[in-house]
């Protein structure tokens, strides 16, 4: 698969086959996330790769977080609806950002936005190298919603939460979503006034 029809053909799955994925292919997508390109080469990220029972735990999480959060009137999102996934899809990669270095804390507000979007090509790379190996992936945000206990959970002191991806073979075919025009989202300029 050529990488425009991954980029054209990659779809958020929902749904997962209750398939296992061998080390070696989860090692696979692994490499294409540290292949990204980073500010720096800092390469800020760190990743947990949960299986088995680990996953059914980070769903409970999540559930436990949102209840809390509803108990006090706040709103949770699809964050219950993510947990279920978790539960389904066979593996859940948890990214996570490293600490900011001491000698970069005066610039730490710019070195996080660019940690965060190296994070985010190499998420975009694991979900692309999933599409061309004939599996399905979900990019999680609102994981972030137990972001504490999860943090507390997996030991990830001085690092900060991202997002969750969860992998399998997908059990479901979506119909590419619409986007807005190029029109619409792109402006062109040759001239700096």
């Amino acid at each position: 698969m050529h990488t425009l029809e991954a980029i054209a053909t990659r779809r958020s799955i929902r749904r997962f086959k209750s398939d296992e994925l061998d080390r070696l292919t989860i090692e696979r997508l692994l490499t294409s996330a540290i292949q990204t390109p980073s500010g720096k080469n800092r390469q800020p990220w760190h990743w947990i790769v949960l299986t088995g029972d680990a996953r059914t735990h980070l769903a409970d999480l999540i559930d436990q977080s949102c209840g809390a959060i509803r108990v006090e009137g706040g709103q949770t999102g699809s964050a219950p609806a993510s947990a279920a996934i978790i539960r389904q899809a066979p593996v859940t990669i948890m990214a996570f950002e490293t600490e900011i270095p001491q000698d970069w804390k005066a610039f730490e507000e710019v070195a996080r936005l660019v940690d965060t979007q190296s994070i985010g090509a190499a998420i975009q790379n694991i979900c692309l190298a999933a599409t061309d190996l004939g599996l399905g992936s979900l990019w999680i945000g609102d994981v972030l919603y137990a972001e504490s206990a999860i943090t507390q959970w997996l030991g990830g002191s001085g690092e900060r939460m991202i997002a969750a991806i969860s992998i399998g073979l997908p059990d479901e075919s979506p119909e590419a979503r619409s986007r807005k025009p190029l029109a619409e989202v792109v402006e062109w300029k040759d001239d700096p006034s």
